[in-house]
């Protein structure tokens, strides 16, 4: 059986590979499409609004109420994931951040204080140190 670290860190590491160079695109490659890649490469079961439903952080609010949910805390909440203290991440858990826009940000954590998000100053996903984390789910590897 493979150490579940392990399993953790090359989950991370595709979810950054794949999204590192590739320009946001709300509805298409966001930070809750790339929660969900990374989610299922941890072998989570995650449904979201068809690619290009939503354009922007407007509308992507009105697709997570569509589905039940005030925030994207509560989304993550309703798929069973454990709230944790933030400060306890390890490698591939959730993290979530204030954004520039209501809906706010999420994150993967990659370890040492870091996690890998989009920022509005560079092109694709980039390794970040946060400054505020407002929560942070576990994600167990699965399988």
């Amino acid at each position: 059986m493979t150490d579940p670290m392990v399993l953790r860190a090359e989950a991370a590491q595709k979810t950054l590979d794949q999204f590192k160079d590739r320009p946001l695109v709300y509805g298409t490659r966001d930070c809750v499409r790339m929660a969900a890649a990374h989610l299922r490469r941890m072998g989570h079961s995650v449904k979201l609004p068809a690619a290009g439903s939503y354009r922007s952080p407007r509308s992507g609010m009105k697709a997570l109420k569509a589905r039940g949910f005030d925030t994207l805390a509560g989304a993550l909440d309703g798929l069973g994931f454990a709230r944790i203290a933030p400060a306890a991440a390890l490698v591939g858990d959730i993290i979530q951040m204030p954004g520039n826009a209501e809906i706010g940000a999420l994150a993967i954590a990659m370890g040492n204080g870091r996690a890998l998000s989009y920022h509005e100053d560079v092109v694709g996903a980039v390794i970040v140190q946060p400054i505020e984390t407002l929560a942070a789910w576990r994600v167990e590897p699965r399988g």
